[in-house]
């Protein structure tokens, strides 16, 4: 009888740290925030902000318990254009020696279907916050191959109007309306980067 109720007691523990939320960190190498909008109707350029820093909590038993936090410093941006960089860095549009950062913090993650989420969170950029609601697909969740790390990987869409953060120069000629790409890598830290 006490075997059995050890064993139950194990069961449970085991049971529930596995249930436990995991805490990821983005891996900036394989993670993509990627912006493209209409020039004047004739091309759709595109912009990646870099450099992106940030954790990821998920918890796959109760995913509401799940959030996400990113700051995306302006001096990874990168248009594929040097000049252009310069110049969506200047005053026109971010004010990057002003305002270093652009960041996102999640206030609710909810399911949205097989391996579906909608998050919903703060933009801030330029200090100027606005809601948005990222549609997210969960792409892999399993221990990383070569890093024998557990792993996780989404991609997410999104769909936010410049102005509302101070960057709408040239609109309406140059479309208002941004779309946001991402994809991501996240990786549970090793001890010494959790401290």
């Amino acid at each position: 009888m006490r075997r059995l109720v050890l064993a139950a007691a194990l069961a449970l523990t085991v049971g529930s740290a596995f249930a436990a939320p995991v805490t990821y960190k983005l891996d900036p190498n394989h993670t993509v925030v990627l912006a493209s909008w209409s020039h004047f109707g004739y091309s759709h350029p595109s912009l990646n902000f870099g450099q992106v820093d940030g954790t990821l909590v998920y918890d796959a038993d109760n995913v509401g318990a799940s959030s996400v936090q990113v700051t995306l410093p302006l001096a990874g941006l990168n248009s594929f254009v040097p000049d252009f960089d310069e110049h969506l860095r200047s005053a026109d549009f971010f004010e990057a020696d002003k305002y270093p950062n652009a960041t996102f913090k999640s206030t609710k993650v909810e399911a949205a279907g097989k391996d579906k989420l909608k998050v919903t969170g703060n933009l801030t950029i330029k200090d100027q916050t606005k809601p948005v609601v990222l549609d997210v697909t969960l792409n892999k969740a399993a221990d990383h191959p070569m890093a024998k790390r557990a792993a996780i990987g989404f991609d997410a869409t999104a769909k936010i109007k410049r102005s509302d953060f101070g960057v709408g120069k040239f609109a309406p000629n140059v479309s208002d309306e941004v779309e946001l790409r991402i994809t991501t890598e996240a990786m549970v830290p090793k001890p010494e980067e959790a401290k």
